[in-house]
């Protein structure tokens, strides 16, 4: 049984009838609102449309900083899912932390960054709490790394980089490239 407001009611026999006159139809307010709704749908239409545009069937795998230009290749791989290094002019980032300036870099004659290694070593030992049960753990570890450097560092900024990820365990060095023709080859 509905909720009512509390008031008059005449019977159900009087409510319409002519000894009335209708009075107390004249208070109610019909429920019946009119709803536009082809603007709502052509919202919904526009969100599914932008996220089918942004999904990605093999997952993002990088993140491109703006600071960043890769360089261009013609033939290259999908890239897996590891620790990404980020070399722009300025910094060094190891999965969005920065660990060193470029600029010091330059002036520091030693070989290997010590805070870019620990970085990579607490990545490792990130990975092996996460695998700590998996049969195969061993079996499962690559000790890859993705390198994403900018076209205009020098290499020997890029060179202190790899053997730093040497020294932290990982061997595997993917070097992030643009598809030569591809969309971001476009931009230039």
């Amino acid at each position: 049984m509905p909720i009512v407001q509390p008031g008059k009611r005449p019977a159900k026999r009087f409510q319409s009838s002519k000894i009335m006159g209708g009075k107390m139809h004249r208070h109610l307010r019909t429920g019946n609102v009119e709803l536009n709704v082809v603007p709502m749908v052509d919202m919904m239409t526009m969100l599914v449309i932008f996220l089918l545009q942004q999904f990605s069937a093999t997952g993002e795998v990088l993140y491109m900083q703006k600071d960043i230009r890769l360089p261009d290749a013609r033939h290259g791989q999908q890239i897996e899912v590891a620790p990404v290094i980020a070399i722009s002019a300025a910094q060094v980032v190891v999965s969005g932390v920065k660990v060193a300036d470029v600029p010091d870099l330059e002036k520091d004659p030693s070989q290997i960054i010590a805070p870019l290694t620990e970085k990579l070593r607490d990545e490792k030992k990130r990975w092996d709490f996460i695998h700590q049960n998996d049969r195969d753990r061993e079996k499962n570890w690559k000790g890859e790394v993705n390198v994403q450097a900018d076209v205009k560092v020098p290499f020997r900024v890029v060179r202190r980089v790899l053997a730093s990820a040497a020294e932290a365990g990982y061997g595997n060095i993917n070097f992030a490239a643009m598809e030569e023709g591809g969309p971001a080859a476009a931009k230039k």
